[in-house]
């Protein structure tokens, strides 16, 4: 079956519905059609690791992630998440879309012990948006990526703030893993709650892959 184009993914993404009541302590903000399918189709298109594929969406928020590996071909996704309102609005997107091979698990993510009991090195690969750690939850976007480092078998694909790429690359290194900036974009974030004066600001941000390639000797002793 041919993989779908980019801008026809892009378009069907821009059908999927978002946080109706986003809430600020979840950090819940929109991953754009337009990001999440160049995320995706960088993922299918250049690593071949969607296709056929166990995909994890963490944080999945409405689904648009989760929706676009499923339009890509995996043959399984499971979206994890907290809020059972954004799990719900999620669960109507798949109605919408008529699919049948996504499943919905709501759990706090940052519990590790909880999380892991059940789901360690059970996906192919883990995608994710998380929370980018501001004011309220510091250090949660690392919690997220050392469990999708945990969950995966192949490859994790996340977003962070470019401002943080160098710490993110000392745990990288720290946990064994092989990281790859893909990208680096402006996630413009719409002015989503009351206290935001602007109509949306843009944040430098950073598509990264981590795989589980071996690392040189030298990044080996150093993590040691």
């Amino acid at each position: 079956m041919a993989r779908m184009k980019l801008k026809e993914l892009e378009s069907n993404l821009q059908d999927v519905d978002g946080f109706e009541e986003p809430k600020i302590l979840l950090e819940q903000y929109p991953t754009s059609p337009h990001i999440a399918a160049r995320m995706l189709h960088t993922i299918s298109a250049s690593f071949d690791d969607i296709e056929n594929k166990l995909v994890a969406d963490l944080g999945c928020g409405c689904g648009v992630l989760s929706m676009g590996a499923v339009m890509l071909g995996c043959s399984h996704c499971t979206g994890f998440d907290i809020d059972d309102d954004a799990l719900d609005i999620c669960s109507s997107n798949f109605s919408d879309f008529q699919i049948n091979n996504l499943d919905l698990v709501q759990i706090d993510l940052a519990n590790l012990d909880v999380t892991l009991t059940k789901w360690q090195k059970k996906f192919d690969t883990v995608i994710m948006n998380p929370p980018f750690g501001t004011k309220h939850n510091k250090g949660i976007d690392m919690a997220f990526l050392k469990l999708g480092i945990e969950m995966a078998t192949t490859a994790v694909y996340s977003l962070h703030k470019t401002a943080t790429r160098e710490h993110i690359q000392k745990k990288a290194t720290e946990w064994g893993v092989k990281m790859d900036i893909l990208a680096q974009l402006r996630y413009d974030l719409p002015a989503s709650y009351k206290f935001h004066k602007k109509t949306s600001v843009d944040i430098e941000v950073d598509f990264i892959r981590f795989s589980f390639e071996k690392l040189p000797k030298a990044a080996k002793k150093s993590s040691s």
